[in-house]
């Protein structure tokens, strides 16, 4: 299974479009993508709304199975993620989930806390510190692999990551 994510594109459709296109089983935008809900070019894309956003149809979180896994996405400002993981690795045990994205801070990071994926695909349009503009390809089977990639799609990291169980 391949998802795509992508977050923080700050009203920049193009890129939005360009990611959109790759080869993948699922598209995720964790919020404040400043386009209106009903935009053509978020079809197909589970989306949340992010703090900057202001069409209140795009709802806080998202919930669905792709793959075999219970993937919850939220754009991480309700959920204070610039100082702490807790409130998403709690909401995620409460929820049953498998995988975490949220975005926010735009910086792309990759954690594994017992046996639940936190990723950040980091901003396609606004980085911070220091990085480039970012999104994630997560795939898996037996273990979790995350490409950021640059808007050229080129490689930045790749991370592998396996639950070792106790």
């Amino acid at each position: 299974m391949k998802i795509v994510v992508m977050s923080d594109s700050h009203g920049d459709k193009e890129t939005v479009k360009a990611v959109s296109a790759l080869q993948a089983d699922a598209f995720f935008h964790c919020g404040d993508s400043e386009l209106s809900w009903d935009d053509p070019v978020l079809q197909n894309i589970h989306i949340v709304k992010g703090n900057c956003d202001r069409d209140e149809r795009f709802p806080d979180s998202v919930i669905i199975q792709v793959g075999g896994k219970k993937i919850w996405m939220v754009h991480g400002h309700e959920h204070d993620c610039k100082r702490t993981m807790l409130p998403l690795y709690y909401g995620a045990q409460e929820i049953g989930a498998d995988i975490v994205l949220f975005g926010h801070s735009h910086s792309y990071a990759a954690e594994l806390r017992e046996g639940i994926l936190f990723v950040n695909p980091g901003s396609t349009l606004l980085p911070r510190a220091g990085n480039q503009p970012s999104f994630a390809e997560i795939e898996w089977d037996d273990g979790y692999r995350i490409h950021f990639k640059n808007m050229d799609m080129e490689p930045i990291i790749t991370a592998e990551m396996k639950n070792i169980a106790n």
